[in-house]
Order: C-alpha cells, then structure tokens, then sequence
C-alpha cells in the first residue's frame, strides 16, 4: 500500500510540474513576447474589416494574481483614431472597405462613416467591394469614391422593419407567466407577457423610432451619393437595387467586378504593375500600432475617457457589460487626479439595474463638482443607460442613437397554473405575515405586489427628479417626454433630453473647452481587474481554457448566440430594472 501511495505520489507530483512548467512558458510568452511591433510599408492601403469589432474599448486588464497588466486596441475609439492619424501618414495612400461584415450598431457606423469622410478630404482614396451587402454594410460602404459589387452579389435596401413575440395565449396554455409590474405606458419590454398585440402606445414609438433612423440613414446616402431622398425611398419601395445590375443603374454602386478585378484597380492607383503585390495593412494591425505610437506624453493635460458599454448589473464590470466596481474606481481616479481636466463619459447600454445605475449617477455628480463631465452616446444610452447619462454637463448624441426609455418594471416568472396541471402545490410555513415574499408555485400576493409596485413607483419618481435636476426641467416636464418612450437622439434633442448632436470627437473638443484647456491627451478607462483563471480563458487557441460562451458561439454561430444572450439575460435580471424595452438590430 506504501508502494501504492508513493507511485501515486510520484504521479501527482509530475503532473502538478509539467502543468506549472506548460502555464509558466504560456505566462512568460504573454509577459515577455517578441516584439510585435507593426511596420507600415510605404504605399500602403489600410483594408477595412470590421467583424472583429464589437464594442467602443477594447479594455484594459489588471491582474491582480500577479504583476501583469494588458490593453487592447480593437475598439471603435481605436479605429477612429486610426483613421485620424492615417489622414497625415504619408505611408498610407487610402482605404479598401474589403467584404466588411460588421456587427457594430448605426451610431458607431456613422461615427466611422464621418472619419472616412474626414479621410478622403486629405486627398487619399476610399474604394469599397462586396459579394453581398447588408443595408447597414451599404450605410458604411456608401462614404466610398467608388463602390464595387460581385457580379452574382446582391444589395438588400429596403428599409426597416420590427418583429416582436407576443407570448400570453403561451403562457395561459403553459401555465407558466410572468408577473408584471411597470411604470411608463410605453414600457413595453413586458407587453409581450401582457398582451397578444402591440399597444398603440407601443407601435406608435416604434413607427417614429424606425422612421427616424431612416431617415438619418438616407439623409447621409444621399448626400454621398448625390442622389435625393424621395429617390431613395422609391427604391427601398420598390426594391430597386436587389440585383447588381439595378443597383448600377440606379447609381447605388459604381462597378459590378469580382474582387481581382477590385484588386487590380487599387493597384493601378497605387501605381504598382498588375503581377505585383500591393502593400496594405490591416485596421486591426494598424490601430494597433497607432495606440502604442502616437500617444504625446509631452502633454501634461487629461481628458478622462470613461467608456460605459453593455447592459448594468452588479459587481466589477468587463468590457461587455458595466458594473459598479470598474466604474466607481474610474470616476474616483479621474476626480482626483489633477492632470485629469475633463471627463468624457462614453455611453453604450439599454440600462438595467436600476440600484447600479443610482450608484454610478452619484459618482458621476461628485465627479462633476470638481471637473466638467460631458456624456458622449453611442448606439443606445436608453433607461439606466439615460440614468447615469443625465446629470452631465453637456450631452452629445448621433442622429440614429437610442435614448430615453426613462420608465421602470419588474418581471417574476410564476409557475402556479404549471403547477396545479401537473399536481404540484406548495405548502408555506412563517412566523411573520410577509416572511415568505414571492413564490414562483403561488399566486402572486396582494399585498407583495402591493410593495413591489410602491418600490417601482419611488424608483421611477427618482428617476425623474435626477432627469430634471440634470436637464433643468420640471418633474412633470420630464413625465411627459417619459413613460418609458424611446427617442432618436434627432428627437431627444428638440425634447431637451440631449444638448447637441455629434460624435466622440465633438464631445472631446467640448470637454477641453469647457475646463479651458487647449493642449491635452485622451486616458483611456475602465481598468478591469481580472484573476489568473481569466487569463487563461484569454488564451483562445487553447480550447480546455475557453469561456463557455466562446465554445458556444463557435458551435451555433454568432447570431444564434445572440438569441441565446437574450434569453439568459432575461433569466438573470435581479431586482427593479431600467433597461430599453426592446433591442433593436439592424442589418
């Protein structure tokens, strides 16, 4: 037995070894890699591929098991200054859109779209070539001098359109349902476990909610494609533009090429002979070297840029969702840093915890006693995400972003009338009259609803005396542009809820302004703190170590993960929520 123990031993042993040896050469590769350092060669063109980028900041991490901090540079932030510096990089002679799929939303599409425009402005070329294109690739690729599609290619352009699952007949057959509590008649997040239709309240936000993203959309078209809206509009109609042959013709696109034939065009451009390799770099690889390059430390001013992306939950936060810890520490270190002038407080979120969103709006108002705080929204800064934007000194949104939403709601699944088919029944013993709460296998109670609503109620009040008191407006003011309705930030802005319409870039200048400082340089946060075992999950080509959500995606596909997010997310809410009442994708 002694034999026994010792071989075991023995193995555990070499096993424990090997593992520290194979992490410590993983470990030393990340902390010590060779240098890769991108090189721009001249007569360069930056190929445009944008599926790889997701969110505003790429994030950076602080491990806290050891000494080992790293930052990415595959955020919108960093494309956009890509872009800006490419303008004055004599190495770079223009910018190929090449088969971009992007999954980003339509304010940060027009926030690059405006870069580009700024781009061809310095002299240099943006040519754009797709085998097929989306209505929102097309928005993109539209900046470009000339815009090439696959012979057997297609342009879908057709305007925009919701879809929403209406689920009570569901749950009266199931017998399972969700118990709904809300403020705001546009609240609608719920209406689907209410009703069997949509609302007129509900379709009536959705028709101008629509209409105005089009309308935003078209609007920059046309101005690029020198064609007029009510044409464009004809088109969507009428289809007008499926095939390549009728979108040539109605002078959505310049050329109908295969992609040798879009090669050898730049090349003829470049100067460069058709047998010969071009050179070109990608976004990626260039924003890349542009953050490690080009960052002036000479100047000893600060913008704080603090991004606040994805939904609002409790704990640390990360770069897909936001939480009070990251956010709390940010806004402390840049109030208190006197190098930091100004803080730029970069908004992306549908909302969510509405606890959260109170936590991080009163840092915000400490912060804003110190320094000005300006709010930049992107795609969406919506019910928790208008929460915290609100008390700023100045509010920037694009045309086609999403805001308002200022309403409130509960959700709590109920089993009961599932319950009672199957010959379930719950039984409760308690020493207190309301000692039990809620039941998922009882009715709801009256005098449990009868709390849930009040907390509801005085949550919703407060949101809207933190609206006002941010907007200088009166509570009833703010009630009336409220009940949870959705605005375009085009919208938002005749109702007094944003101050001017823009993008980062403005709402940077804005900033520096505002502290009266002319010569500065961007921080960027969120610092995240992560653990060991998160650094491992980072390490994607070793597949014992992936997230399960990255094992996930790879199996079924990224839209289907998406489908999936969505039901996960609804099962995870906790507490009273202020979050949009629908997501919104445009293709």
């Amino acid at each position: 037995m002694k034999f026994l123990g010792n071989v075991l031993a023995t193995i555990v042993g070499l096993f424990v070894f090997f593992m520290i040896l194979f992490f410590g050469v993983i470990l030393m590769g990340a902390l010590f890699g060779g240098d890769d350092h991108v090189r721009v060669k001249e007569n360069s063109v930056i190929e445009l591929d944008l599926k790889e980028v997701t969110n505003d900041y790429g994030g950076q991490f602080k491990f806290t098991d050891f000494d080992y901090f790293e930052t990415k540079h595959d955020g919108v932030s960093d494309i956009l200054n890509a872009i800006e510096v490419a303008k004055t990089d004599d190495d770079i002679k223009g910018i190929s859109i090449l088969n971009n799929e992007s999954m980003l939303g339509m304010a940060q599409s027009k926030e690059i779209r405006r870069k580009l425009e700024e781009f061809k402005k310095s002299g240099k070329f943006v040519v754009a070539y797709a085998n097929a294109l989306t209505q929102k690739d097309y928005y993109l690729n539209s900046v470009a001098d000339s815009i090439y599609l696959n012979p057997v290619g297609e342009l879908d352009f057709k305007g925009l359109s919701s879809e929403i699952l209406f689920f009570k007949d569901f749950e009266d057959k199931s017998g399972v349902k969700m118990e709904v509590i809300r403020h705001g008649k546009y609240k609608s997040a719920v209406e689907p476990f209410l009703e069997n239709e949509m609302s007129p309240a509900n379709r009536e936000q959705m028709t101008v909610l629509l209409n105005s993203i089009w309308n935003s959309v078209v609007s920059d078209i046309s101005k690029s494609r020198k064609i007029s809206v009510d044409s464009l509009n004809s088109i969507a109609n009428s289809l007008g533009a499926r095939t390549p042959e009728l979108a040539k013709q109605k002078h959505l696109i310049d050329k109908i090429a295969y992609e040798d034939e879009y090669h050898n065009a730049i090349r003829k451009a470049l100067k460069v002979e058709k047998n010969e390799k071009y050179n070109k770099v990608s976004i990626l690889d260039y924003a890349d070297k542009v953050a490690k390059t080009n960052t002036d430390y000479s100047k000893k001013d600060k913008i704080a840029i603090i991004y606040a992306q994805g939904e609002i939950k409790s704990g640390e936060g990360d770069v897909t969702y936001i939480g009070e810890g990251s956010m709390r520490r940010s806004l402390e270190e840049a109030r208190n840093d006197e190098k930091v002038k100004a803080v730029v407080l970069r908004v992306d979120s549908p909302g969510g915890s509405a606890l959260t969103s109170e936590l991080i709006w009163r840092e915000i108002e400490l912060t804003k006693k110190v320094k000005p705080v300006v709010v930049s929204m992107g795609n969406l800064a919506a019910s928790g995400g208008y929460y915290i934007s609100c008390n700023a000194n100045t509010i920037f949104a694009e045309p086609n972003t999403i805001t308002g939403s200022i309403g409130v709601f509960g959700a709590l699944p109920n089993f009961h009338p599932l319950a009672t088919k199957i010959g379930i029944n719950a039984e409760q013993v308690r020493t207190h009259k309301n000692a039990s709460g809620y039941s998922v296998f009882e009715p709801i109670d009256e005098n449990f609803k009868g709390y849930v609503t009040e907390s509801i109620e005085n949550i919703y009040n407060i949101f809207l005396k933190r609206v006002a008191a941010g907007r200088k407006m009166t509570v009833a003011q703010v009630n009336e542009v409220a009940q949870g309705r959705v605005w375009t930030g085009s919208d938002a802005l005749k109702l007094g809820l944003v101050d001017k319409i823009g993008g980062m870039d403005m709402a940077i200048k804005h900033a520096a302004t505002l502290a009266k400082v002319k010569e500065y340089r961007t921080e960027n946060y969120p610092e995240y703190e992560k653990t060991f075992e998160d650094l491992l999950r980072g390490f994607s080509g070793i597949s014992m170590f992936q997230s399960k959500e990255t094992l996930i995606k790879e199996q079924i596909g990224a839209e289907n993960y998406q489908v999936l997010e969505r039901i996960r997310k609804v099962n995870e809410r906790r507490g009273t929520q202020v979050i949009m009442p629908f997501e919104l994708s445009i293709k």
